[in-house]
């Protein structure tokens, strides 16, 4: 059957004939259910532990995030929650960094990378990540354990309400990284792998 004749039968099928113009696209269909902060925040956890990752609630972050880190050390972002919740002035946790070789030398040597997150998903435990000189994307990918703190009222429902507030990301951010549970993979003889492509371990700090 000729390349035409499978045209034909296509456009048929359609309702159209040769030369008409694509019918314009379907209107964008985003549906953000309704749900309470407390119920978002009880599904962002329990998807973020039946990852493997940690998840915990508190009204007092920087204790929370100082047990986490034990004295060991850690790289903090750049947010200015973060500061706001006195993380950035734990003893081991250095901050404030903006030169990328001086950020890369310090991810590559630290134990926690410590960020906040612009958003966190309910229905899936995803932390959404735009880059920012503010956020830069080493603190959550290159140390073996990322600790993400954030807000209660950043907990979204999930992604369609994410990109109702957010409907053009690469025009607000050079990336947008959605993160979710510990880095993993199964590619060699399906044997499942953690912290090969980021970290190994992710804890979620929920403030409020």
């Amino acid at each position: 059957m000729s390349r035409e004749s499978i045209l034909h039968r296509v456009r048929t099928a359609l309702g159209r004939s040769a030369g008409d113009p694509p019918a314009a696209p379907p209107p964008v269909r985003i549906r953000v259910p309704e749900s309470d902060r407390e119920a978002r925040i009880a599904s962002m956890m329990a998807r973020v532990e039946a990852l493997a990752g940690q998840a915990c609630r508190t009204a007092d972050p920087r204790a929370a995030v100082a047990g986490m880190i034990a004295g060991k050390t850690a790289v903090a972002s750049n947010a200015e929650f973060l500061a706001a919740c006195g993380i950035t002035d734990l003893p081991c946790v250095r901050s404030g960094l903006t030169d990328r070789d001086e950020l890369r030398a310090a991810c590559a040597s630290a134990d926690f990378g410590i960020t906040s997150a612009d958003y966190v998903l309910a229905d899936t435990g995803t932390l959404v990540m735009l880059s920012s000189p503010q956020e830069a994307r080493l603190i959550s990918l290159l140390p073996p354990a990322h600790i993400a703190v954030v807000p209660a009222e950043r907990i979204l429902s999930g992604l369609d309400e994410l990109f109702s507030l957010v409907p053009d990301p690469a025009a607000v951010s050079s990336s947008l990284v959605l993160i979710t549970g510990p880095s993993r993979t199964a590619d060699i003889e399906q044997i499942l792998v953690r912290g090969v492509h980021g970290p190994g371990r992710i804890a979620v700090v929920i403030a409020g």
